[in-house]
């Protein structure tokens, strides 16, 4: 991994975020992706190896996991920090498109023309809506995970021992999960961390709209004075 590459990301995210948004990805990269990345890959390698059932039929294990482990965790995660993710790269991206567009500016018409924008990293205009949809998202896609992670794993525990009676297992079957206790440990502190970032991302989303609520009341007042 190009760390220099993920540092200047960084970089450009904090730049152009509130002070939500720097909490929040300070929360996001601290307690989720580093701990992701240290912690629950290991906690989780093990989980079909170590699932132990009481028979020997052939396949009867593999079937049983399968049904009470339909998506890894580590998967899911990892599938979730994507997402979550992304929108923060696209008001980058919306961002340098306008540092782009305000360069072509100044080489068409000479440095001594009017600014396209004047502070291309303002919120204003489409990358005010472009920074208010990704919060949205991102809140969304957060809530959406903790909605299938509790459909998968019925409040997000996992029990000691399950009891499988699928095919082609010869009868009801006893089968034991790894370190159910430290998965349920980092499950929980994986959920509390997620239910945070959405609260962060909905109260920044407040603030960007009272915030230009604000500004919209306060020109209209001028308006009327003149």
């Amino acid at each position: 991994m190009n760390w220099g590459v993920f540092e200047g990301l960084l970089s450009g995210v904090n730049k152009y975020s509130t002070a939500f948004g720097r909490i929040w990805l300070s929360l996001v990269f601290i307690f989720r992706l580093l701990v992701y990345v240290v912690a629950a890959e290991r906690v989780w390698s093990d989980d079909h190896k170590d699932f132990d059932c009481n028979t020997r039929q052939p396949g009867c294990t593999n079937v049983c996991f399968d049904h009470f482990f339909p998506v890894s965790h580590i998967r899911l995660w990892a599938l979730q920090l994507i997402l979550v993710t992304c929108p923060s790269l696209l008001v980058i991206m919306h961002v340098a498109y306008r540092e782009a567009k305000e360069q072509r500016h100044r080489v068409t018409h000479g440095d001594d023309c009017r600014c396209v924008y004047p502070n291309p990293g303002k919120k204003r205009g489409g990358l005010w809506w472009t920074y208010l949809l990704s919060l949205v998202f991102k809140a969304g896609v957060d809530v959406i995970f903790l909605y299938i992670f509790y459909r998968f794993y019925r409040n997000y525990t996992l029990p000691r021992v399950v009891k499988c009676e699928l095919p082609p297992c010869p009868n009801v079957v006893d089968c034991f999960i790894s370190r159910p206790t430290e998965k349920n440990i980092f499950t929980l502190f994986m959920v509390v961390t997620t239910c945070i970032c959405i609260m962060l991302s909905l109260v920044e989303a407040a603030y960007l709209i009272g915030k230009r609520c604000r500004e919209c009341l306060l020109i209209r007042a001028g308006e009327k004075r003149w």
